[in-house]
């Protein structure tokens, strides 16, 4: 009882003790996760305008946008893809959120049977757009495809919000406008012309050599011009590659499992317990069956011309007879034996008419519902008519051929080589005569054929081939993956340059990786490599090994930039150019003495030249190139009047202005106005939201998650 007594006396105590305890319990595993803040971190792959784009959210749009690649574009070309996605989304949506631009579902609906119109799941059987076949279709992938239905919905929601857009850009198109007097300084602009004497001294008469920039200067530049001269971060890295190739070990036993199937052989039949006698090649019937069994390449039983060979063998092979064997030989990265099963007279082009006859369910039936069935029918009556008249190929292709490519060139499909055509159609046109018709079926549906004429004969050769791929044995993987690591724990140790040279290995430096590049120079896309070395706890001289599709590659990590302006080094090639061309034109500038061209010209060992008809819209200047500069500089002087020295771009030039011609003006100025009006219209789309994108605060995180 006196315990009990004293912890109730101490129960607030208590009570504080344990909130301490859950509280220090539920920290430690804040901490250990990183966090709240942390956890949301990990889950948010932007932030736009304060709006979180979240992670999860877009892997999935990362991957719907792959898949409608259809392998035509990488991974980082789909996240980049996506990202211009969102971004637009976000910063347009606040535009329409703030000016209350909503569209109705009537306008969408109105929108969605403009753009399907022409879609034939959505037409009925007049070709018109039924709108009962859409509700069908929408109400049947509701029940069937939860995947369809959702794409849809994915579609009407792009539709709207393609509406939103049309409809805020149309408003800001609707308040573009030049007025008459922007019209006539346009006309001006192309009409208003000028002639001029002048006397350039180019840049070019001072070597660059003369001209001395320092490091201050340039970075004097880069600071007074800041805004253009503002650089992304970057990473910089060299590489040695060690690739996984065959040796010459490897190569040689290639050689020998090869010759190994030349001969026959005897081999011990356990289930018998007696010896079987194995066929070799070169005494085998049936070649097809032992290629397929015993090559990487599968039997090809194509007639092939000696132009079609393997250039290393050609000449031998296409001398052979029936029956006899060459090889084994290298052919690129395979060993081969050959074996020549025929040879025959063959036209090297042919010329053929076709009609094809699709049915229901084939990529070329169109609108076509017959049957397989019902399409062969027809396919054997069409062969019918024109074998009785071949006058009548020609007119019945329009009629029935689903090949709309030739169906009006009366099905002619013009001289074509051996191989052009897929096999089926390839084989009828080769092994038949000039004048023959006939049916075939391929994957496009059922073809009438008729030779036309056959080119060039001469002899062809079926070549059976056995191929073995010459590939790395699991001992030279192992061998190129000791050099590998040995040269990166030495590379640790030493310089990096220095184990290269001693392994004679060809260092590979790579400057100004951005962190959202993918492919590497001479490496190819990988994106490991670029997070690598954007990695916080990744420091400059650091070295990593890489698995690549061809080895492996040891990188080190050369230099870091970040963001913001850049340094004189990265500046150097692009400013020292400018400040070369200031300082010169300063030098020149202060060579001129006196006002009149021909004292000028004389002094510096030049000659006056003339230029007509200049104008301000075409600046150029015949024999000087383009001078904008000067050109506006002699529409501001009276005629007869000589300039002050003109820095242009490939000069300093003193001009004479001696003859203004204004245009012979119009009575209004509204078509050039319009024009004006048009040209600006037409750059909305990109312009506003490129300034919408500058505007908004975007922080990106794309980097960290792909």
């Amino acid at each position: 009882m006196a315990v009990l007594n004293k912890i109730r006396q101490r129960s607030v105590f208590l009570i504080v003790i344990i909130a301490l305890a859950l509280f220090s319990f539920v920290l430690a595993d804040l901490i250990r996760n990183g966090g709240a803040i942390s956890q949301k971190a990990e889950s948010t792959i932007a932030t736009i305008n304060g709006q979180d784009i979240d992670r999860t959210d877009f892997a999935k749009k990362v991957e719907a946008a792959s898949r409608n690649f259809g392998g035509r574009g990488s991974s980082i070309q789909a996240v980049n893809y996506v990202w211009n996605q969102e971004v637009r989304e976000v910063v347009f949506g606040e535009q329409f959120e703030e000016l209350g631009i909503e569209v109705g579902a009537d306008q969408v609906n109105t929108l969605l049977e403009e753009s399907l119109a022409n879609n034939p799941t959505f037409q009925n059987e007049a070709g018109v757009f039924d709108k009962a076949k859409m509700q069908e279709y929408v109400a049947n992938v509701k029940e069937t495809s939860p995947q369809a239905y959702q794409q849809w919905l994915d579609y009407e929601a792009s539709i709207g919000k393609g509406a939103r857009q049309e409809t805020y850009l149309t408003m800001i198109k609707a308040g573009i406008g030049s007025t008459l007097k922007e019209g006539e300084l346009v006309y001006k602009m192309e009409n208003d012309k000028v002639d001029i004497k002048y006397v350039q001294l180019p840049y070019t008469s001072i070597p660059d050599a003369d001209i001395t920039i320092s490091d201050s200067e340039i970075q004097s530049y880069i600071s007074a011009h800041a805004e253009e001269y503002q650089a992304e971060a970057s990473r910089s890295i060299k590489y040695v590659m060690f690739k996984e190739e065959p040796s010459e070990e490897d190569e040689n036993q290639v050689m020998s499992d090869v010759s190994a199937l030349l001969n026959d052989r005897v081999e011990f039949n356990k289930d018998t317990s007696t010896t079987d006698s194995i066929l070799g090649f070169r005494n085998i019937k049936d070649a097809k069956s032992f290629v397929n069994q015993h090559s990487a390449l599968k039997f090809d039983d194509r007639f092939v011309f000696k132009k079609d060979l393997p250039s290393v063998v050609a000449d031998t092979l296409y001398n052979l007879e029936i029956g006899d064997v060459y090889g084994p030989y290298k052919d690129k990265e395979y060993i081969k034996i050959s074996k020549i099963v025929a040879n025959k007279q063959m036209p090297d082009s042919v010329k053929a008419s076709h009609i094809l006859i699709s049915w229901e369910g084939l990529g070329t039936a169109g609108d076509t519902k017959r049957t397989k069935e019902e399409a062969k029918t027809l396919a054997d009556s069409i062969l019918t008519v024109t074998k009785a008249d071949k006058t009548k190929f020609a007119a019945l292709a329009p009629e029935f051929s689903a090949d709309s490519s030739n169906k009006d060139k009366g099905g002619d499909l013009g001289y074509f080589v051996p191989g052009a055509m897929v096999p089926a159609f390839n084989t009828f046109c080769f092994e038949s005569e000039t004048g023959d018709q006939g049916i075939v079926e391929t994957q496009f549906g059922y073809h009438i054929i008729t030779i036309e004429d056959q080119k060039n004969f001469q002899k062809a050769v079926q070549v059976a081939t056995i191929a073995q791929k010459v590939e790395p044995s699991e001992k030279t993987i192992n061998e190129i993956f000791t050099e590998t690591t040995k040269f990166q724990i030495s590379a640790k140790d030493k310089d990096f340059e220095t184990v290269s040279k001693e392994g004679e290995l060809t260092v590979r430096p790579v400057n100004k990786v951005k962190e959202l590049d993918e492919n590497i120079p001479g490496l190819g896309a990988n994106r490991s490599i670029v997070q690598w070395a954007f990695n916080e706890e990744s420091k400059v001289g650091d070295i990593k090994r890489f698995d690549i599709p061809e080895g492996y590659a040891v990188v080190q990590l050369t230099a870091k930039s970040e963001k913001g302006l850049m340094t004189v080094k990265d500046a150097t090639a692009k400013v020292k150019s400018i400040l070369i061309k200031e300082k010169k034109a300063e030098q020149l500038k202060s060579k001129i003495t006196g006002s009149a061209l021909d004292a000028i010209a004389k002094n510096q060992g030049q000659t006056v030249k003339t230029a007509s008809s200049l104008s301000m819209k075409t600046p150029t200047i015949g024999g000087a190139g383009t001078e904008p500069k000067v050109v506006g500089t002699a529409f501001a002087l009276e005629t007869g009047t000589v300039s002050k020295p003109v820095v242009g771009t490939n000069g300093v030039y003193v001009i004479e202005v001696t003859k203004k011609t204004p245009g012979s003006g119009l009575d209004t100025y509204m078509s050039y106005a319009a024009q004006a009006t048009k040209k600006n219209a037409e750059q909305v789309n990109t312009k506003v939201f490129e300034a919408l994108k500058e505007a908004a605060e975007i922080e990106d995180k794309r980097a960290k998650f792909y």
